[in-house]
């Protein structure tokens, strides 16, 4: 569906729905006190501490530390991106979603995309009843020779697609066959089934959508594999075999094995295996990667140990490495000569193919073998091949502690010295985080951090600051910017809960500051949020008068004061009497 969804909307759906009951609907909560509270659906624990306050519309976990509004809940629990989350809150109020520079248009296309999806659901349902049919049992036959149950099959939702030409047009509505992939269209117009006398996997998206399908033949005729091609609901580069299913075993595994084929996939589950994924036909991409690390933290490429294996695994590596942020992993894992991973977990067992996934060469590793193994090193012309072909590479990699030991081990293997890492790579924490954390032993962090917290948590309290007469200009303190960015966004945006201010903050510099704060523990008592805050801003420009007081007195008597800095210290002087 075409166009942006207006801002506006976004706030008032936010407005409208109650996270307790959205949450509480995917995760039962127990009322205590003013808040509702759970197990944290997002990390193991044994007690609860995973709080959703009402007022506020916002969760927070004081175990691991995630806090958000209701779309937020929905991006993190149901891997969502942000606009699936939009509409699926906005199903759950029973609202549709209106878009900018769209109109009657979009409706449109919102209407063709469901009817490609009911389709395809239909075909899917079509192709596992031919499966149980009397053309059907060579398939099934083929799947008991590599093991495959009956159980796995239907998890898989397996099906055959019958060897007719015209086997789908004379059952389903053609217009959306041909929209949906499943129909070839030739020159004179007339059509014919795309898929014919093979196994059918259906592919699923995160949201449990039929989207396309890959057909494997049962014979040796070629090609071996095929796909749906891209539609307006599938994409191949975008989209994982295996994922939809993955996530309905475990919604936050520890680990993803990325395999090649749709088997390698349906094999391992068949053993208990159930974390892999495959790749629709093509190189691993960026994007598939991106959306895998919404789920887990370590990835594991697993190729055959051949030279198409070994050229399919570098692809993957140079696609992760723009991936490759401070937390993630990825192992690298070649099978030996001759075995897929099917063979290999018959061969060596559970056990065993376990072992060697954790065995695997982490992605460095396996990165400076690849551009550095063949080279003699002790020689310039060696190093200056390696340097040639490892740093166009590294420059890819996002800027933390990863990259820069990735750079000081290309320095190390060229001598030492020879290579400077380069100067933009930083390793700093956020200003605002770096700012307010810094003066250990001092009272005013801690104090804006309650400002703040108190202000994020409460925006209605941002009247407050604006009844004073404050100069801003006068003051100096840590973290000043962010309270100056706030105060404005307040100002503008009129947010009627901090869910609603939170979501103005998303994908900005400050939104990991905005989301501690948000979820920082204040113990102020109901009704007395007013007090507390005006309290504690007093003591605040108190204390930033009082520094920038002694910074002026102690200038004044060591090189004289400008006429502005006069001014200054005149009025300071002044309030203070």
């Amino acid at each position: 569906m075409s166009g942006r969804i207006p801002r506006q909307f976004i706030d008032e759906l936010l407005v409208r729905v109650d996270i307790v009951d959205l949450i509480d609907s995917h995760v039962p909560l127990k009322k205590t006190g003013s808040n509702f509270v759970a197990r944290c659906p997002f990390h193991t624990e044994k007690t609860p501490s995973f709080s959703v306050n009402r007022n506020r519309q916002m969760y927070h976990c004081f175990g691991c530390g995630v806090s958000g509004n209701a779309i937020s809940f929905l991006m993190d629990y149901s891997h969502l991106g942000f606009v699936e989350a939009v509409e699926d809150l906005a199903a759950f109020v029973g609202v549709d979603v209106p878009r900018e520079d769209g109109g009657e248009s979009d409706e449109v296309v919102k209407e063709s995309a469901s009817h490609l999806y009911a389709v395809l659901e239909e075909v899917t349902a079509f192709y596992a009843e031919q499966l149980r049919g009397a053309e059907g049992q060579k398939a099934v036959e083929y799947l008991k020779g590599r093991g495959v149950t009956g159980e796995v099959a239907r998890d898989f939702g397996l099906g055959y697609a019958p060897q007719g030409w015209d086997v789908l047009v004379s059952r389903f509505d053609r217009k959306a066959l041909v929209d949906a992939g499943m129909l070839v269209v030739r020159d004179d117009g007339k059509v014919y089934d795309r898929f014919r006398g093979r196994l059918m996997f259906p592919i699923r998206d995160k949201r449990k959508r039929v989207i396309g399908f890959g057909g494997r033949v049962l014979d040796d005729s070629l090609p071996k594999y095929l796909n749906s091609p891209e539609t307006p609901v599938f994409s191949k580069s975008k989209e994982l075999y295996g994922l939809c299913e993955l996530l309905q075993k475990k919604n936050r595994p520890e680990r993803i094995l990325v395999v090649e084929g749709y088997m390698d996939v349906i094999a391992l589950a068949q053993y208990g295996v159930s974390n892999a994924v495959a790749a629709l036909g093509t190189a691993t991409s960026k994007t598939q990667i991106d959306l895998l690390f919404r789920f887990a933290a370590e990835l594991v490429f697993c190729f055959d140990g051949d030279i198409a294996g070994r050229q399919a695994a570098w692809k993957a590596t140079e696609a992760a490495l723009p991936c490759l942020r401070d937390g993630r992993q990825i192992k690298i894992m070649l099978l030996p000569q001759g075995h897929d991973p099917d063979s290999l977990i018959r061969a060596e067992g559970v056990p065993g193919f376990l072992e060697r996934i954790n065995g695997a060469n982490v992605l460095s590793d396996y990165f400076f073998e690849s551009v550095g193994g063949s080279l003699d090193l002790s020689t310039i012309e060696g190093r200056s091949q390696l340097m040639t072909a490892a740093r166009p590479q590294l420059e890819k990699v996002p800027s933390g502690f990863f990259k820069d030991m990735m750079w000081r081990r290309l320095n190390d293997m060229v001598g030492g010295g020879a290579l400077e890492v380069p100067k933009n790579q930083s390793t700093l924490r956020p200003r605002f985080e770096k700012n307010v954390t810094t003066k250990v032993g001092q009272k005013r962090p801690s104090l804006l951090r309650r400002v703040l917290a108190l202000l994020i948590q409460h925006p209605h309290l941002e009247h407050l600051v604006s009844q004073r007469d404050l100069e801003w200009g006068e003051l100096s303190f840590s973290g000043k910017e962010l309270l100056e960015d706030v105060l404005h966004v307040i100002a503008l945006e009129k947010p009627e809960n901090s869910a609603i201010l939170l979501e103005a903050y998303r994908e900005s510099s400050y939104e990991k500051a905005v989301k501690a704060l948000a979820g920082m523990e204040l113990d102020v008592p109901e009704g007395g949020e007013e007090a507390e805050f005006s309290g504690a801003l007093t003591q605040l420009l108190r204390q930033s008068r009082e520094d920038k007081l002694t910074e002026l007195l102690a200038k004044e008597g060591r090189e004289g004061l400008s006429i502005e800095e006069k001014q200054v210290l005149r009025m300071l002087l002044t309030q203070r009497i």
